[in-house]
């Protein structure tokens, strides 16, 4: 545990201090996005089970007009992250590569693309659990959801790709319009406080 604690410590938690999600509907749109580039790209995967030009094009687009759009922060977001939520954000960025390199990578060698997409899958699922410091306990079920369903595919390599692709960007959209429909994680608190007790 103290070890646990130093490694909180170091990315700048403060203990007892509550954690506010104000990012939320960003990250929804985000979601939202990347689910329709996965679900162009399959529809167009061919042998590569997902378009990879495709998804490049389409991620880094995304990338640069949400996640580095200050405009959308301005208009979706509530607030600004702490500067614990800063490091999780990057610390969980980190791991998704690190996952993505130890999971499919070692499948680029054979084009193993169904191993190799669905390695990523894994990847993202598993990454999405830290992200719950910065969005929220609902990135769990989101990363259990995404994380099996990478797993099943694994596990049944007969069944067809794509249906684990779609079941991927089902669960994506879902949790997806959740937090683009956030509420103001401020104003939910005051309504709570001024709640008089029963």
């Amino acid at each position: 545990m103290s070890v646990i604690s130093g490694i909180l410590n170091g990315l700048g938690y403060v203990k007892g201090q509550p954690l506010t999600f104000f990012s939320k509907r960003v990250c929804g749109l985000w979601l939202i996005w990347v689910s329709a580039v996965i679900l162009i790209g399959t529809i167009f995967g061919g042998t590569q089970k997902i378009n990879m030009p495709i998804f490049d094009v389409g991620y880094f687009l995304g990338f640069a007009l949400i996640l580095l759009n200050k405009r959308v922060y301005r208009r979706l977001a509530f607030g600004s992250h702490s500067k614990f939520q800063k490091n999780m954000t990057n610390a969980s960025i980190v791991l998704m590569f690190i996952l993505l390199v130890g999971i499919g990578g070692p499948f680029f060698a054979s084009h193993n693309y169904r191993m190799i997409w669905l390695g990523a899958f894994l990847a993202i699922g598993i990454h999405f659990i830290p992200f719950a410091t910065v969005h929220g306990k609902i990135m769990l079920p989101l990363a259990f959801l995404t994380s099996v369903n990478a797993i099943i595919g694994m596990l049944f390599p007969t069944v067809n790709f794509a249906v684990f692709a779609f079941v991927d960007v089902g669960i994506k959209v879902l949790f997806g319009i959740i937090l683009l429909f956030s509420k103001n994680p401020l104003l939910l608190n005051n309504v709570d406080s001024q709640t008089p007790s029963v």
